[in-house]
């Protein structure tokens, strides 16, 4: 499901709810259309089979357990060996404090916290249980990462939904962990990203006289208050816009609405309190603005009437969650059909991006004690969490690869199998790991008479710890075009 609130480019709150899970975020290029590219070849095509190509069957260890492989089995080694990081359980790591921020809003008492869900998950929790069509793009090997047809690296947070709504443990939860999409190779996307999603729920059979609201109300009540400005200029729910589920009484779904909106400006006037005081101590000239906040109607599929909050920082507003009334659906399914409540979801890298100002956010995994060493013993002092500071900023070295795409794909104007682009992504990501900083699509050619298509894509090699040497660069796009041949059988120009 990939939709667009806005043009920011780090994940945000849509990335985490749409199911309670993700939207990809789709990011604006300054680039302009050149006709001619800088790096070319006259390398003849290759009719090789494309990169997601049929392997024979057999096993791969992945964190202890053996899997068989079969013809969907797409995961490269660069993301297989990521996988045992767990970046939001990494004591001071910028992921796991913006993790423990936001579950300090949420008391144990009430919500159980779930960070040590497996990644490797069937098809039936990513996708089945949360009611993907078969068709849904989501399930595509150009966006998943398959280790057989029904094994998956989970896509969402929401992969383990059902089940915890089923296990029906605690009142609420949060669920934080790491998620896994092919996608684009740029400064705010990274195949494998942290997501954290939350519910509370109500029982019709365990609250007093089986009142929903006046349970939901009290509980509202207890709430701490804030100061922020907030303008939530809409009703709870609109019968075209922002409908009342048919299943769930006005009362019910307006007060649930309430102690939703509470719960989240409370968890965003931590994050961004905290975001302001780093600021200050960084720059005594910060501007030191009233907190202000806005809540928008939104569509998501599983919760309705539904919500995104946006906070105005540094002169802008910025999309921060996603949230609704949970689809009566979801709970029947589950085996709970006299609960009701609400949900969240939130992108983690985009909050802490924001929070500690990292600009790239390949950071995240890095190694360097001198990206470490700056949020070390956060953890324990919340108080003493300050701004990244850069610690160099290294040259880029640009490389271009156009070439013809293979006439039998459908993209090319053919009949054969269909070109996508992240099968690009993974190659030159595959080859060049984190020394690249983004690849730019910035020319495409139909031949009027062929009806063949050429495409040309720009590839910054940037390190983020060292100055990488030209012949460093060109060894990695060597590389990256015989790939592009190989993989893809296309036409090097």
């Amino acid at each position: 499901m990939r939709a667009v609130c806005s043009r920011a480019q780090l994940w945000t709150g849509r990335e985490a709810l749409k199911v309670l899970i993700c939207l990809g975020n789709a990011v604006s290029r300054p680039y302009k259309i050149c006709t001619q590219c800088r790096y070319s070849s006259t390398a003849s095509q290759n009719p090789f089979s494309s990169f997601l190509t049929t392997t024979p069957s057999s096993k791969v260890d992945l964190q202890g357990q053996s899997y068989e492989k079969d013809d969907w089995f797409n995961l490269p080694p660069t993301i297989a060996s990521q996988i045992a990081r767990k970046l939001h359980v990494q004591k001071d790591h910028p992921i796991s404090i913006t993790r423990a921020i936001i579950e300090s809003k949420f008391p144990s008492q009430t919500y159980k916290y779930h960070n040590d869900f497996f990644p490797i998950v069937s098809t039936l929790q990513n996708f089945d249980s949360l009611g993907f069509p078969l068709d849904h793009p989501g399930r595509s090997k150009t966006d998943t990462y398959y280790i057989n047809k029904g094994t998956v690296l989970r896509t969402h947070t929401s992969a383990h939904q059902a089940d915890v709504f089923r296990r029906n443990e605690s009142e609420g939860f949060l669920i934080s962990a790491d998620v896994y999409r092919r996608d684009a190779i740029d400064r705010s996307h990274y195949p494998i990203f942290h997501q954290m999603e939350a519910a509370r729920v109500w029982d019709r059979k365990t609250v007093p006289n089986g009142d929903i609201a006046a349970a939901v109300w009290k509980d509202m009540e207890a709430l701490p208050k804030h100061n922020m400005t907030v303008e939530d200029p809409n009703p709870p729910m609109h019968p075209e816009r922002n409908p009342l589920q048919k299943k769930h009484l006005e009362d019910e779904a307006a007060a649930i609405a309430a102690h939703l909106k509470r719960s989240l400006e409370l968890v965003v006037a931590e994050i961004f309190s905290r975001a302001k005081k780093a600021a200050i101590m960084a720059n005594p000239d910060f501007a030191d603005e009233q907190l202000k906040v806005r809540w928008v109607e939104a569509y998501f599929p599983f919760t309705s009437p539904s919500w995104e909050l946006e906070i105005f920082w540094q002169g802008d507003w910025l999309e921060v969650l996603g949230s609704g009334v949970v689809a009566q659906d979801i709970m029947t399914n589950a085996g709970v059909p006299s609960q009701i409540g609400w949900a969240f979801g939130i992108g983690l890298e985009r909050i802490a991006m924001l929070l500690f100002e990292i600009p790239d956010i390949r950071l995240f995994w890095s190694q360097d004690e001198r990206f470490l060493s700056q949020f070390r013993g956060v953890m324990d002092n919340l108080d003493s969490l300050k701004r990244f500071v850069p610690f160099s900023k290294y040259p880029a070295c640009y490389k271009d690869v156009a070439f013809w795409l293979r006439s039998s794909s459908s993209a090319a104007g053919g009949g054969g199998s269909t070109f996508h682009e992240n099968d690009i992504m993974e190659i030159v990501r595959d080859i060049g790991g984190d020394n690249v900083e983004d690849v730019v699509k910035f020319d495409e050619f139909t031949h009027p008479k062929s009806g063949r298509k050429s495409l040309c894509y720009r590839i910054n090699y940037r390190s983020l710890e060292r100055t990488l040497t030209n012949e460093e660069a060109n060894s990695y796009h060597e590389e990256v075009r015989k790939a592009l041949v190989e993989k893809l059988g296309v036409e090097l120009r």
